[in-house]
């Protein structure tokens, strides 16, 4: 019985730019070997390399300086993340929230489902 390898679907390299918008050189992987020396200048001047293995893109060749600025823009989104989650739980320590929490704890099945069913008639 003969066996038939699997071979994945070509799919278009992802629409990624560098910062000033350009599309990346796309080479495949034997290629971008060969020709590392070049294209590491190429990348330094500020370009960047997709490399591909058997036409689907698997790494991205780029400067220190663009590597950089991408994690310094992670880190910003991570930052802000950090703000907005420590204000809301600061907002969750006041003496009314305990109290509305402690509430609704006490409170009964019945009388949680009499008001989720007057929540949901308020939305409507």
């Amino acid at each position: 019985m003969a066996m038939q390898r699997n071979r994945q679907r070509h799919r278009p390299a992802p629409a990624i730019r560098n910062r000033q918008g350009v599309e990346p050189v796309t080479i495949s992987a034997t290629k971008a070997k060969n020709r590392l020396g070049e294209l590491l200048d190429s990348v330094i001047q500020g370009g960047m390399v997709l490399i591909t293995r058997h036409e689907t893109p698997k790494a991205v060749l780029l400067s220190m300086e663009e590597y950089a600025a991408l994690s310094r823009g992670a880190q910003s989104r991570l930052d802000t993340l950090n703000g907005e989650f420590d204000a809301l739980l600061a907002r969750m320590q006041t003496p009314k929230a305990r109290a509305g929490m402690k509430a609704a704890f006490a409170t009964s099945p019945k009388q949680l489902g009499k008001a989720a069913v007057a929540a949901a008639r308020k939305r409507d």
